[in-house]
């Protein structure tokens, strides 16, 4: 692609892209120099990141997993990132392939592989929007074909809140998506955290800071302030790998870095 491409999709190549160092952390591909000489410094000063990244990926099939199994049958995936292996369709139209999945991100690069990986699914679309305005993506009208909030539909955001800083009021952002869902609906919710973490956390903040894409890390505590409305479901808000394991839980869950919680609306 030449650079009179990118500057069209409106792909920035002189900073990092967030959803592209994740991209390369879990292994993917879709990613540019810049992201990956970000990412190494990452490593170099949090050598467990790509631990982190993929744990939290695994997290997010088995929380969509769960959502599928009791009967939920859409799925909106707020800053979805790229398209890889596993990705929310996958998961859940392997267990009913009328699953309808809608992935919402602003970043050009995964909206372009999204709907390349998507063509011909007729039960999964992207959407490209900034999420932090909600009427961009709920009234976009992609989501208003595939998704009917008159019925439970289960909202993703996936390692997505620690980008949004309490100036920029996360609660209130959530709680524009809760109030839209229907009884019965789910929010599955990922975010880094300082819980158990040691300086190695510190530096690899400070170096996101100069990046332009700050992080804000939560606690526990700080993270049910913001899913008020929600009951949150055992085994509450936890290390991504304790959120309902597969496999025998791993020594050290902390390494994950990040703190996950599945909650229900129940009215």
């Amino acid at each position: 692609m030449s650079e009179g491409e990118h500057a069209k999709r409106g792909i920035d190549l002189e900073r990092p892209n967030a959803a592209r160092v994740y991209d390369y952390m879990i292994g993917g591909k879709l990613n540019y120099a810049v992201d990956r000489v970000f990412a190494d410094r990452i490593l170099s000063v949090l050598p467990n990141a790509q631990h982190m990244a993929l744990t939290n990926r695994a997290w997010l099939r088995r929380a969509v997993r769960f959502a599928a199994e009791q009967g939920v049958r859409q799925f909106l995936d707020i800053g979805s990132g790229m398209p890889t292996v596993g990705h929310v369709h996958e998961v859940v139209q392997s267990i009913d392939p009328a699953s309808r999945v809608v992935y919402v991100d602003n970043e050009p690069i995964a909206v372009a592989h999204s709907e390349i990986v998507l063509e011909g699914n007729e039960n999964a679309a992207m959407v490209q929007a900034d999420a932090e305005y909600p009427a961009e993506v709920l009234e976009h009208p992609v989501t208003e074909a595939l998704l009917d909030f008159t019925e439970p539909v289960m909202v993703i955001m996936a390692a997505f809140v620690h980008f949004i800083p309490d100036s920029r009021d996360p609660a209130g952002l959530i709680g524009a998506y809760r109030d839209v869902l229907a009884p019965g609906s789910y929010l599955a919710l990922s975010s880094g955290t300082w819980e158990g973490q040691g300086e190695e956390s510190q530096r690899s903040v400070a170096l996101y800071e100069k990046s332009g894409t700050p992080l804000t890390l939560r606690s526990p505590d700080e993270l049910r302030a913001l899913v008020k409305g929600f009951e949150i479901l055992p085994p509450g808000i936890v290390f991504t790998p304790e959120w309902r394991p597969d496999e025998p839980l791993e020594d050290k869950p902390e390494q994950s870095g990040g703190l996950a919680l599945v909650a229900r609306k129940e009215r």
